[in-house]
């Protein structure tokens, strides 16, 4: 995936129109391989092992919901509208959560696991 993608700040793109989005999250982490052997003399070694990433995003319904789990979308977390602040990647949806308030505002959050590797914002 490029990244030249322009978009409001804080903006989820991903097939199905996903239009309210208020916020989001990831969290992108690597496994520490402990790879200690006696030559290390007692202080523990490691080295990068897979790395994994994973997240959420929220928001208020203003169209059709995303058509829910076990479905795969190329997600574009946008940090601000200049176009190389974006981390792009593909991702199944993992949970989808609807609620409602007393003023019947509905909101949809949404869990996601990525599939591969994940692009980076730029700058």
């Amino acid at each position: 995936m490029a990244n030249e993608v322009a978009g409001k700040a804080g903006e989820v793109k991903a097939p199905g129109g996903i239009t309210g989005i208020k916020s989001w999250t990831l969290t992108y982490e690597v496994d520490a391989l402990d790879v200690t052997s006696f030559k290390n003399a007692g202080v523990s070694a490691f080295i990068p092992g897979i790395s994994r990433w994973s997240g959420s995003f929220e928001g208020f319904k203003t169209g059709v919901p995303i058509a829910g789990l076990h479905t795969e979308v190329a997600l574009q977390l946008l940090e601000s509208q200049t176009a190389n602040q974006v981390w792009l990647g593909q991702a199944i949806l993992t949970n989808v959560s609807p609620s409602t308030d007393h003023n019947g505002i509905v909101s949809y959050a949404y869990t996601f696991q990525g599939t591969g590797a994940l692009t980076v914002p730029l700058a």
